[in-house]
């Protein structure tokens, strides 16, 4: 193999081999309201590889919206620009009116990762108890992509194994993977490349589950293909679609309690 052949396999493995899981994300001031004198949550939306840090440019979403069931609360015009790690970003202030569980969803506009060659759509969905209510978390939302809690999605402490169920198109993904990353306000620092992004698969039944090691915001992101590409630049791509659910656990009542 001539010398320059050489070169170029070795700069793709070794771009393969640092490539970063891309998360979307929609995470609130707190996945909890139990005051019932509060107005409103703030809530950043984002794309980034939270573990280490790393952001990227997000155009304004295509849809922005609560939903609460089947019924949809707009909540596009609340989105104002914003920086989340020197990158585009965006966020919003989501009104309380009333007790009840919602699920923040952020659908954006097809991002084009180049050193994948793909298009990427992340159906962002974080859940947001309001006011001690609880019944409905369990319900699919109808999304193109979504991962549907069979844990109940709020309320968890660290040290807690949540347990979901991937839908693609209404119906199980069955075999996919689900990335897993915490979001690292804290600086922490993983031993490895290795690390960074942990990975579990889905079953037949498109179930997967996972188990939390430290307190904190976690996204779980299952990884689709669509049967269907997008054009760039002339040239069909294909499209990954990601079903991401972003849930908070705290830290255990007796390191809480201890502090």
């Amino acid at each position: 193999m001539p010398r320059i052949l050489l070169v170029l396999a070795f700069l793709l493995i070794l771009t393969a081999s640092q490539a970063h899981a891309h998360f979307g994300m929609a995470v609130p001031d707190t996945s909890t309201v139990t005051d019932s004198k509060q107005k409103a949550v703030g809530v950043r939306i984002a794309f980034a590889h939270p573990m280490e840090g790393e952001g990227m440019d997000m155009e304004r979403p295509k849809a922005f919206f609560l939903a609460k069931g089947s019924a949809r609360e707009d909540l596009a015009k609340t989105l104002s620009p914003d920086t989340f790690l020197d990158h585009k970003a965006w966020k919003a202030t989501v009104p309380l009116h009333r007790p009840g569980i919602g699920y923040l969803v952020v659908e954006p506009e097809p991002y084009f990762e180049s050193a994948e060659d793909t298009y990427i759509i992340h159906y962002t969905k974080t859940p947001l108890a309001i006011f001690g209510e609880e019944d409905g978390w369990e319900e699919p939302l109808g999304l193109k992509a979504e991962i549907v809690p069979l844990t109940r999605p709020f309320g968890n402490y660290a040290g807690n194994v949540f347990t979901g169920q991937v839908l693609l198109d209404g119906k199980p993904a069955a075999n996919v993977t689900v990335e897993v990353e915490h979001y690292n306000t804290s600086g922490l620092k993983a031993p490895n490349e290795y690390f960074v992004t942990q990975a579990v698969r889905t079953d037949e039944r498109g179930i997967f589950s996972y188990g939390i090691p430290w307190a904190g915001w976690w996204g779980f992101a299952g990884l689709c293909s669509d049967k269907s590409t997008l054009d760039h630049k002339g040239t069909p791509k294909p499209v990954e679609l990601g079903a991401v659910l972003w849930m908070e656990f705290l830290p255990p009542l007796k390191a809480r309690q201890g502090k």
